[in-house]
């Protein structure tokens, strides 16, 4: 059943909903979360269908957002609701105008659910900190889509600056497989890990989480391999005593080669969006392995390279315009030592001064000389010898 409305309003939304359950003879509600889809009005098709398709497995409400901002268009609400074409679910199409289309979560927020988690879902462009949007602060699970036009270098890095805990990305979803399958390869006996390679078309995302991954549990080196796709194209784990390789370069079968075993063909198809969004909706819990991969990806991004990352050779300290003159056959000069507990040296004083300070020691050696004729005690051989002990008798 369908139900058209212009110019509406969220209780007139809600009692339209109440009539075509009444209508379809299930008045009840027998669904378990709200899904909000925020699209625009090139992609609500695609969206609407993989969010149908999702919810045969999870029933649920789904809203979907189309704002049609502009100051020149009067504030506006339409709305489509149709109950009975995702099997137990709701399905409400919302198209806000004018200044409505910025303050969605004023419409969303009387027709979400009671007591029911809440998920958003972004199928295109998604806000850069999805948790502070004003529909992402109402959702407990905040879904975006890295591959999703248009795709930026750096979405990454701002997924990993953003993230709270409830995020989560398609991207990461479409990796599911190749973990698992990895997972198993690793379940049997295997020597030593020495290095990763990802192959996959460039610009991948899902590639790059799946490297980031492996470099995160199996802390080695994982290289990033160009390919034609479409999408990821193989894995490969270098050992000891050989290659374990994840090889599908038809996007549908694998071959699975490991060290001492046959090789194996495995299914390892690329999932469609509903796959993908119904795999999301079974866990509405925080995803600690997609934030510790986050994490793993701005820790890569602030590595740059720099001057100071060298390290210098003990043997050698000398200098770089040294070694240079000392190559063109000018030998460099030679600098002093400073070792410690030497005395500095001595500073050059001009000639007059030096006469002055020769003169003022000569009258220090005249006035404490002896004068002539006078007594003066013999001095001892050695340092330190003892004078000889005065006998009795024997007076001043």
């Amino acid at each position: 059943m369908m139900i058209d409305l212009t110019d509406t309003k969220s209780s007139k939304i809600n009692a339209a909903l109440v009539e075509a359950r009444r209508g379809m003879g299930s008045p009840t509600l027998g669904m378990v979360l709200t899904l909000v889809i925020v699209t625009d009005e090139a992609n609500q098709y695609d969206a609407m269908k993989a969010a149908s398709t999702a919810a045969r497995e999870h029933p649920s409400r789904i809203l979907v957002v189309i704002g049609r901002p502009g100051a020149e268009i009067a504030p506006r609400l339409d709305a489509e609701v149709r109950v009975g074409d995702s099997g137990v679910g709701e399905t409400v199409l919302l198209r806000m105008h004018g200044e409505l289309a910025n303050h969605a979560e004023s419409v969303v927020l009387p027709l979400l659910l009671p007591d029911a988690p809440v998920v958003v879902w972004w199928p295109g462009r998604a806000p850069e900190v999805p948790s502070k949007d004003l529909l992402g602060a109402l959702a407990t699970r905040r879904v975006t889509d890295a591959a999703a036009p248009p795709r930026r270098a750096d979405v990454l890095r701002l997924r990993a600056s953003a993230y709270t805990p409830g995020d989560t990305d398609l991207a990461w979803t479409r990796t599911t497989p190749w973990r698992s399958l990895l997972a198993a390869a690793l379940d049997q006996k295997y020597s030593r890990i020495l290095n990763a390679k990802v192959g996959a078309k460039a610009g991948n995302p899902s590639a790059e989480l799946l490297a980031l991954w492996l470099t995160d549990r199996l802390e080695v080196d994982v290289e990033r391999v160009e390919t034609g796709g479409p999408g990821i194209t193989s894995v490969t784990l270098v050992t000891e005593d050989g290659e374990i390789v994840i090889d599908r370069p038809d996007g549908m079968m694998a071959s699975l080669s490991s060290p001492g075993q046959p090789d194996r063909v495995v299914a390892l198809k690329r999932r469609e969006a509903s796959d993908l969004v119904a795999e999301e909706l079974r866990r509405l819990d925080p995803d600690d392995v997609y934030a510790a991969t986050l994490a793993r990806a701005a820790l890569e991004a602030a590595r740059v390279p720099s001057a100071a990352s060298f390290t210098e050779s003990p043997v050698s300290q000398t200098p770089v315009s040294d070694v240079e003159k000392a190559e063109e056959g000018e030998a460099p000069p030679r600098k002093a030592k400073k070792e410690v507990g030497t005395a500095p040296p001595l500073k050059r004083t001009s000639s007059a001064a030096g006469a002055k300070r020769a003169s003022a020691r000569a009258r220090v050696a005249d006035e404490s000389a002896p004068a002539a004729g006078s007594a003066v005690a013999p001095a001892p051989e050695k340092a330190g010898a003892r004078a000889p002990r005065k006998k009795k008798g024997d007076g001043a």
